[in-house]
This record gives structure tokens, sequence and C-alpha cells, in this order.
């Protein structure tokens, strides 16, 4: 391997942790993950620390939290000061090159009022170079599709659509494009027109970030046929959608405003997911099941030119998500709130260097700000000021730090600054519109700032369906695991000059 390894950053949005074959899932097939697997390490229980998109990449990108990042929604600016992955890798000297999206809004202290980038919260982060960029209306995917003789019609979305038109309730109709055309298949393409010109002994810097399995929930052929719907486990939910909701105001709220407009093409849109038959739910998991099936061909395609190009034993690959999906659990779809389902995403890191961590499983808690550290060390690289996660790179190596994490966090801010929804619905200010989750072996507790608390006892009530918070018997639990977020909150809040002290010699830094 050259001194300094090709990067190679795959993430699929909206990608739940329990889909795909190496963890064991009962009916979904990934082959080309499942060889990466084998030739690399995976993180079976590796969570999320923020949703939706934005919030989630944020920390992805920046190694931070999202009460440090502060990053709450999409459209919030990340603040410039925050070092991320693509600047630590650039100034190690590489060229980072996206071909996505990473949706993070500029920060607006640093340009003009007049710059086209305060429009939305599209932005590229500081630090990449978009070779190929896929945006939330798709014009770059439709221009491709044009560009391959493919005449539009005149809403383009309609690709989207069987020929029949718009169902009255989801079905695994496919679209009006071939596996060959979907976003996935051209986000690869450009990736391996962009490889075929990269010198042999590079190293060269990529982020491939593929919109699926994220809404629209549709796939082609012959993925839309490859899971039988009535096949799998039975979803995670209460016995129907009140009880559901009686769980907590804000799960609610929730149900109450989820539509399906949100993530299928149906005649109407404004049709809340509660009132879908089971039949719905289940023609939508099998969609994308097909979906992830379909985004696996193409990262078999990556890894194929990789081989191809002779690039296989120089490249270190991370392959990963920026948050889950619902996906018919809780009588709902999407990702919000605080439900494992939401928030558990894959992880499998490739590093060739280290062929004795291959095959490896972790069953410790891992989180997405370990990304950004982990790859600083395996590049070389160096961060400029703090990141609050820590660098995987032992478990690579096929050990385990005896003083690892036992415990997984996660935020969700779910304000709503323009329309003030949620405010209004749940008689909140805007600042008590979020919550902190801390789970370990056993128990969930969910703290939210202006609502009351949950508590689960998963060992129990693995589907979280029971909240204990007011329960007397699991009092001392409750207290235990609130003390546990405070303590994690205290010990992670901005440190960013915390350990520098100025003195007579000068600043002096503390070691952490």
């Amino acid at each position: 391997m050259a001194e300094a390894p090709n990067i190679l950053l795959i993430t699929a949005d909206q990608w739940r942790g329990d889909c795909l074959g190496p963890a064991g899932h009962p009916v979904l097939r990934t082959p080309a993950i499942d060889d990466l697997s084998a030739r690399g390490v995976t993180f079976a229980r590796h969570y999320a620390q923020a949703a939706p998109c934005s919030p989630g990449r944020a920390s992805l990108y920046t190694g931070l939290y999202q009460m440090n990042h502060r990053v709450l929604r999409n459209g919030t600016p990340l603040d410039a000061r925050h070092d991320n992955i693509a600047l630590a890798l650039q100034r190690r000297g590489y060229e980072p090159r996206l071909f996505g999206y990473t949706d993070q809004s500029i920060d607006p202290r640093t340009t003009t009022p007049d710059d086209p980038r305060l429009n939305s919260y599209e932005g590229v982060l500081p630090g990449f170079t978009a070779e190929a960029k896929l945006t939330e209306d798709n014009k770059p995917w439709f221009d491709w599709m044009t560009a391959r003789g493919h005449d539009l019609p005149e809403d383009p979305w309609a690709l989207f659509l069987p020929p029949e038109g718009r169902p009255r309730f989801p079905t695994t109709a496919p679209p009006r494009f071939s596996q060959d055309e979907t976003e996935t298949a051209f986000l690869t393409d450009a990736f391996v027109d962009w490889l075929s010109e990269q010198p042999k002994d590079g190293p060269w810097c990529a982020h491939v970030s593929f919109l699926r399995p994220h809404p629209p929930f549709v796939v082609p052929e012959p993925f839309n046929t490859l899971y039988d719907p009535a096949s799998g486990p039975a979803f995670r939910r209460a016995v129907d959608p009140a009880t559901e909701a009686a769980q907590h105001p804000y799960l609610a709220y929730w149900l109450d405003q989820a539509k399906a407009a949100g993530f299928c093409f149906v005649e109407d849109g404004e049709s809340l997911l509660t009132d879908w038959p089971e039949e719905a739910f289940r023609n939508v998991r099998a969609t994308y099941w097909g979906m992830i099936s379909e985004v696996d061909r193409q990262i078999g395609r990556l890894t194929a030119a990789l081989q191809a190009r002779g690039a296989w034993d120089d490249t270190i690959i991370v392959l990963t998500s920026d948050h889950g999906e619902m996906m018919g659990d809780h009588w709902t779809l999407g990702k919000f709130g605080y439900f494992d389902q939401a928030y558990h995403i894959p992880l499998i890191v490739r590093d060739p260097r280290h062929p004795e961590g291959f095959g490896g499983r972790v069953s410790d808690f891992t989180e997405a700000v370990d990304v950004m550290p982990t790859l600083v060390e395996l590049s070389g690289a160096s961060r400029d000021g703090p990141a609050d996660g820590r660098s995987l790179s032992p478990f690579v190596h096929g050990e385990r730090p005896v003083d690892w994490r036992r415990e997984a966090h996660w935020e969700f801010d779910f304000r709503e600054v323009t329309g003030g929804g949620a405010q209004g619905a749940l008689g909140l200010e805007l600042d008590d519109c979020s919550l902190a989750v801390i789970r370990d072996e056993r128990y969930k507790y969910v703290h939210f700032t202006g609502l009351p608390p949950l508590l689960f006892d998963l060992q129990e009530d693995p589907d979280e369906l029971r909240n204990l918070a007011d329960d007397a018997d699991y009092l001392a639990p409750r207290l235990a695991m609130a003390e546990k977020l405070l303590a994690w909150r205290s010990r992670y809040l901005d440190r960013r000059l915390t350990g520098i002290a100025l003195t007579p010699d000068g600043p002096l830094e503390a070691r952490r």
C-alpha cells in the first residue's frame, strides 16, 4: 500500500442497521456487502447521533454530538468553526471529491446576503469538491436520463410511477426506468469514470453518498419482486395506532401528522400512515428491502472497479448511513424521535493493511461520531479542534479497548422553525422541542426538554412498548440512567478552549 492510503467513504441514506446480510436479516440478501464484511470489520451496534439528514451527517462529518455542532434540522447552518473529515484529509494532502450530497448548510456569517447558497440546505461540506452532485430536485439525474435517450414526461417525477398511474395504497410496482438507470447507478457510473482517471499510485479521497434507500419507496425490476411482502418478521408495534399514540405526547403528535406523500406516490398524499392496511406496510417494506439490494448491486460495482483499477489493496473503505428508518414499526415510516430503528445504522470498515481484523464483528456500542476520528487516524491526518468520538482503529486491528463506552447516545430536535407546528400542538417554546437518549444493554432512557421522560426495560420489552418512567419499581434505574445522561452531557459539552490555560510561560494545553 502507498504511504497514504486511498479513502472511499460510502453512505446510503436512511438505512436500518438490521437490514443487511451481516446483521443476520432473515430475508434480505446483500452479497456485495457480505463480501465487504468478510474482508473488513462489521460494527453490529452502531448508532447515528441525530436525525434527519443534515443533523445526522453533521455528526458523521465533524465527529461532534448534536449538542456541540448544533445542526438541529435540515437547513440549520453548520458553524464554520468546526473541523470536518474533508478539511482534515485536505490538510493531509488529499483532494476530497464528492459524488452525491452532504446536505450541510453554509454558515451565513461567512458570506454575503446575496449568496445563492443561503437559499438551500443542500450545501457541500467545506473541503469537498463535487464531481457529481445529486440535489433534492433530482435535476442532475433527470439530465443524465435525458442524455441516455429518455424522453422525460412534463413532470419528470412521473418516472417513478407505474404505467397505470398512482395507486390508492403502496404497491410493489416498478418505476419507468431500469436497474441500470437509478440514481444509485448514476453516482456509481460517475465514480467509476473518475476512478479510471486517477493515478494508480494515489492517494485519492472520494465520498460516494447514495440517496437510496431513502423515499420515495419504489425500485425497478427485478428488485421490486425480489422479496415477498408476506415474508419477514412481524412489525414491532402496539395492537393499534391509538394504543401506540398513548405512549407519549410526542409520539401521538408524530402519528397524527405523518402523511403518505412524504414517502410514496399514492392517490391521496394527505392520507395518514395510520390509516394504511397491513398490506400497504408490507408492500413498502418489501420495496425497501429491494432498494437495499439495488444499492448492494452498485456497491458491488464500486468494489469491482477498485479491483480492476488495482486500488483494492490500497483503499480504506467505510460503509455507513446517516440515520435509520422506522419501516412500519410503531405504525409509521421515516426517521424521528427515540426508537432504535431510526438510529441503529450499519458500519463496515475495511483497512487492507490489517487483515488480522478481517471478518471481525464488534458488539460494543459505537457511534457516528467515531467515523471522523477513525478516518483521521487511519489516513495519518490530524484534527483541528476537538472530536467527541473515538477512533475505531483498535477494532480494525482486531483488538478491543478495555475502556470502551457501554452506552449509545443520540439526540433529536423536533422544533419547526418556519411553521411552528410542533410547538403549537404540544404547547412548547422553540427551545423546548428536543430530546436526548441513552441506552445500554438493558435500559433506555429518553429525556425531553419540555415533555415527560420515557424509560424502557429492553430485556423485558425489546419492542419499546411499555413506558416505565412512572413505575415505582423502576425508580432506581430511571435515576441511574438520568444521571448517566447528565454526566455524558457534562463530559462532552463544547471543550474547544477548556483544556487551555494562559500562564506566564504562555498558553499551556492539557493532554486529553
